[in-house]
């Protein structure tokens, strides 16, 4: 595993780290050290996660040992107080609390987790609905699920006096009961990568409870992994028994993050809940009453819910009273205006603790009820409590950052129907400062928070609407090479007609029927899957309701045509409909009588939201228009009138000239940050390939294309005809062929893609399944635009080459070695790292001498007759590689250095010429930097005898067309172009049947070391066709 020397901090990285790998580790270390905040964006196949991981916890250990063998004992019936056991010392060490947003990418994270060599004491935090094992609470869901939880717990410790008043025994959880003994007897628990599904199985197996299990072992651990809400939540980061002093706070897909701040620190109190909240206190009073009658139980107070249901009422007249000149508008106050409307409640700071114990007996009442009626509903009242405890937290200073707003709309039927005379309003209270769900962590005295995500630009509306100072940014380029996207601004269609989704210009059907002209070429064009995102669910409908209807001059509607190329499928505004649409999408690009499947899809809706369509499955992505929010939507209304107004005060308070958040300019950035994320669907690894098409002239102001990802910036071009358009994609995706179809499963051991979950619905698995063709020989495949594969062979390819034009690039070309640095040097001012992304060819040329191939300044000299290597070049060729040195790499404070030269390391070819110059032969070279290359004559002389044996061995075993398949598998090893998965699978198809077996295990000798792992695959899938019991080879 090498290692690297970042800022004086030794990094373990379980493979060759590529440049803008090491950059990021190295923006990761600076904050941690510095102890500052952080903004970093790589896109999605640059192994961000792994990077988080490696560089956190490497500075964690280089602060002290991990808390690994730590045990906790709780006391339960004492509080819950906890009595810490450390046998190394490193409690009042940091804590890395790394959350991200779903508990399927938080799997995802524990997967990378396990494949680095640091092993720190962790545990993941879930929901109730994740770990819960109770036979009956299990089948609930939500609040029923947490309120019937909480109440087995109370039972347990009742009194007995009042289990005596019972005519039968409360029923009580076992699981809970045995938290504390399991903990305490195992409290090695969590120094190995454990996930959900892990404390589940222990919690079937062995009995404890695995929610509260997790909550014990959370107190001792050196990272723990949570869901958001754990941090952005005060209720839930109460919750946490955490010493956030120095803590680490790591959000991962912090793309909205801003929005989940505020949205988490608002409320919406529509009228159907505040009625259901009105009848449920009615059934508090009912129940109480019936138990005072009937078994003499005065535990709860009949008064208490009749006074709860009394400001209820109350609440909504007042509601109803408030007066409404305009439904577009509203009614709308200041934030403190909230104080007032409550005070002719009764309701005040003093009072609103008193009523929300009370709906806490409420919740408890209703929930025991519930139980014995064999009932499952959840609490509305709940939602009185938590919006009370939003209004009056520690003062009321934070109300100036709200808006007071009640709207009104028509009641509406089940089947849509609106009811004529009577409307429904809904109270709400925005919070239009995300910035106060962070605002405890410096009073806390966190020592760095880091926002991390593949999609963050524009960057500038994070730090402004988050409130905390991000010293430390990155925008970082991608792994890819230039030749692997197409990014263009298609300003007009077909016809000539501009593309612009302006409300003034998208009704016209010239416009419609010009983007359907236009997605008609796109799905001739582009191979498999093709994503098609739209401003907007209206514009969706109206387009696609057009192209149904507008026939051509041969009566075929676009709709039509489309179909014709690709089956469509379109995104369903339920939610509840969503896996479906994505099994049919799957199932259609498999179907081969059409080149691929299309996909319509909304910016901001579920397909532009973390799905991966790696590969096949999104070979190119069309954005129709700038998805801008409804302007005339009251929420937004109000916030941008808000930023304008604290920009005004903010002017007048500072004559210097600050770069301040307008409205208008939160309003443009979230709609690029619509557009980035919706773009980063395609290209999700560094082997994978797609175009990337911008449907509207807007994008090509400079404005615009400044606020797209940077890693997309360098290669975007605007395209003045639709001509030229389909001319440079259908010559992109033709050479894109050379490529080749690569499996997921593959790549995932070369550690640049994300894990895929192994709990995720079955659906969403499809995902990152898309059809791919039967891999093809090692040589490369040939992928036609209509979605055809065909295969060529070596001599094939090489004939053809010669006639290529100086400007297109061989295919040795195209694909550059796995650690050969594609980035420029990247300067770092005011610690904001921007990268450029353009290539460095400055790889030597692969040359053969005599009869080999000749490549030199991208174009073929010569082309051989004969593509087999003598018998001795053979020989030298198939010398092992001798094992490479771990690498590091210094980092001073200021600047970064980046002219370290990251080759290669696995063998390549390297033209050697004697001092007659009348002979040439390959050797294997090491990868290091290019003052530690060297390779002694006699060890050349023992790895070539070694190749002899090994040689003899192999023509004994295999037939003379398999030998000559053997000997191009290994030709291609040593190539900078070479395909190793491709080459393996040649090479592992050779070398199947027992008896050969062996001959395939001794063949790792002959491989680059940062292969080894892919190798492994191979050997496994042979010893297990092979029947025969093996153990892999290390």
């Amino acid at each position: 595993m090498p290692t690297y020397k970042i800022r004086g901090i030794d990094v373990d990285f379980p493979f060759e780290a590529y440049e803008c790998q090491l950059v990021y580790m190295e923006k990761v270390i600076q904050s941690l050290q510095d102890r500052c905040n952080a903004l970093l964006e790589s896109p999605t196949g640059t192994g961000k996660t792994l990077c988080l991981l490696c560089a956190t916890l490497a500075w964690r250990k280089s602060l002290g040992g991990f808390s690994t063998g730590v045990s906790v004992m709780s006391s339960q019936n004492s509080g819950g107080s906890a009595d810490l056991l450390s046998q190394s010392g490193s409690s009042r060490l940091p804590t890395i609390v790394y959350t991200s947003r779903t508990h399927s990418q938080i799997r995802q994270v524990i997967q990378e987790l396990k494949r680095t060599s640091y092993r720190p004491k962790m545990v993941v935090l879930g929901s109730r609905e994740q770990l819960c094992i109770h036979e009956q609470v299990s089948l609930l869901h939500g609040k029923a699920q947490t309120n019937a939880c909480q109440l087995l717990r109370r039972n347990r410790d009742k009194h007995e006096e009042h289990e005596k008043r019972e005519r039968h025994e409360k029923p009580r959880c076992t699981h809970y009961s045995r938290v504390a003994g399991y903990v305490k007897s195992n409290p090695h628990l969590g120094d190995e990568p454990i996930d959900i599904e892990d404390l589940v199985n222990i919690g079937k197996s062995s009995g404890p409870c695995p929610y509260y299990m997790s909550r014990e072992i959370h107190k001792v651990v050196d990272i723990l992994f949570a869901p958001y809400n754990y941090l952005i939540d005060r209720g839930y980061r109460k919750s946490l028994s955490l010493n956030w002093k120095n803590s680490i706070l790591i959000f991962d897909e912090a793309h909205n993050l801003e929005s989940l701040c505020a949205d988490a620190a608002s409320f919406d109190l529509p009228s159907w809940l505040l009625t259901a909240c009105i009848s449920e206190a009615k059934n508090c009073i009912d129940i109480s009453v019936k138990r005072r009658q009937v078994s003499d139980d005065k535990s709860s107070n009949p008064d208490n819910f009749a006074i709860l249901r009394a400001l209820l009422l109350k609440l909504e007249n007042r509601i109803a009273e408030v007066p409404i000149g305009s439904k577009e508008l509203g009614f709308t106050k200041p934030g403190p205006y909230i104080y007032e409307l409550l005070a002719d409640l009764n309701i005040t700071p003093k009072t609103s603790s008193k009523l929300i114990d009370i709906i806490g007996e409420a919740t408890e009442l209703l929930e025991e009820d519930n139980q014995q009626h064999g009932r499952s509903s959840v609490c509305r009242l709940e939602s009185i409590s938590n919006m009370l405890n939003i209004i009056y937290r520690h003062d009321n200073a934070h109300a100036k950052f709200y808006r007071v707003h009640v709207q009104e709309v028509d009641t509406s039927t089940s089947d849509g129907l609106k009811v004529k005379g009577k409307a429904s309003r809904t109270l709400s209270w925005w919070c239009f400062n995300p910035g106060i769900a962070m605002e405890e962590f410096p009073r806390l005295e966190v020592g760095s928070v880091i926002l991390t995500s593949g999609t963050l630009s524009p960057m500038d509306s994070f730090a402004q609407e988050l409130k905390l100072d991000f010293p430390v940014r990155l925008e970082n380029p991608h792994v890819i090479t230039s030749n692997q996207i197409w990014a263009g601004v298609v300003p007009t269609g077909p016809s000539g007609y501009s593309f612009n989704s302006s409300y003034r210009i998208r009704d016209s059907l010239e416009y419609k029927q010009e983007l359907g002209n236009a997605i008609v070429n796109f799905a001739r064009i582009v191979p498999d899957g093709l994503l098609v995102f739209f401003p907007s669910y209206y514009l969706l409908d109206q387009c696609i309701g057009c192209w149904k209807n507008t026939s051509q001059a041969n009566s075929t509607t676009i709709w039509e045509r489309i179909c014709k190329h690709k089956k469509p499928v379109v995104e369903p505004r339920q939610s509840s409909l969503f896996s479906v649409s994505i099994e049919d999408y799957m199932a259609k690009l498999k179907d081969t009588s059409t080149s691929g499947a299309i996909f319509f899809a909304v910016c901001r809706g579920k397909v532009s939201e973390g799905l991966d369509f790696a590969d096949h499955a999104g070979r190119a992505v069309v954005v129709t228009g700038m998805p801008f929010a409804t302007m005339t939507d009251a929420k937004v209304r109000l916030k941008r009138e808000y930023l304008d107004q604290q920009a005004q005060s903010q002017r007048e308070a500072s004559k210097l000239k600050l770069e301040i958040l307008t409205g208008e300019d939160w309003y443009s950035q979230q709609a690029s940050r619509a557009v980035n994320q919706a773009v980063g669907r395609v290209i999700r690894h560094r082997h994978d390939y797609g175009a990337i098409i911008f449907c509207d002239e807007r994008f090509s102001h400079s404005n615009r294309q400044s606020q797209i990802s940077l890693w997309i910036q360098p290669h975007l071009k605007c395209y003045s005809k639709f001509g030229d358009v389909v001319f440079t994609l259908t010559r992109f995706f033709r050479e894109g062929r050379n490529w080749g179809p690569t499996k997921l499963k593959l790549l995932e051991s070369e550690k640049l893609v994300e894990p895929i979950s192994t709990t995720k619905s079955a659906a969403l698995e499809k995902i990152d399944e898309a059809p791919l063709d039967d891999l093809p020989s090692f040589l490369g495949s040939s992928m036609s635009a209509d979605g055809n594969a065909s295969e060529f062979d070596l001599e094939e390819f090489k004939h053809s080459t010669t006639a290529i034009s100086q400007d297109c690039s061989v295919i040795l070309e195209k694909v550059q070695p796995a650690n050969r640095s594609s980035l420029t040097s990247c300067k770092d001012k005011s610690a904001t790292l921007t990268c450029a992304n353009e290539l460095i060819c400055n790889e030597k040329k692969l040359i053969y001498a005599g009869k080999a191939l000749r490549y030199q300044n991208g174009r073929t000299i010569d082309s051989p007759d004969n593509s087999i290597l003598d018998d001795k070049l053979f020989k030298r060729l198939l010398a092992p590689c001798p094992s490479k040195k771990r690498k590091s790499i210094g980092t001073k404070h200021d600047t970064m250095r980046h002219n370290e030269s990251f080759s290669d390391h696995s063998s390549r070819l390297r033209n050697s010429e004697s001092s007659s110059g009348s002979s040439k032969s390959l050797e294997c070279e090491k990868g290091h930097d290019s003052d530690n290359i060297s390779v002694r004559s006699a060890q050349v002389g023992n790895e070539e005898t070694r190749g002899s044996e090994f040689l003899i061995q192999v023509e004994e075993k295999l037939s003379a067309s398999e030998y000559k398949e053997f000997v191009n598998s290994m030709k291609a090893l040593k190539s900078k172009a070479v395909k190793i998965n491709e080459v393996l699978l040649s090479i592992a198809r050779i070398f199947s049947g027992p008896e050969r077996l062996s001959l395939f295990k001794r063949f790792k000798d002959f491989i680059p070391a940062k292969y080894h792992s892919i190798y492994d695959q191979y050997l496994g899938a042979n010893e297990r066709t092979s029947n025969i019991p093996g153990k892999k080879e290390h």
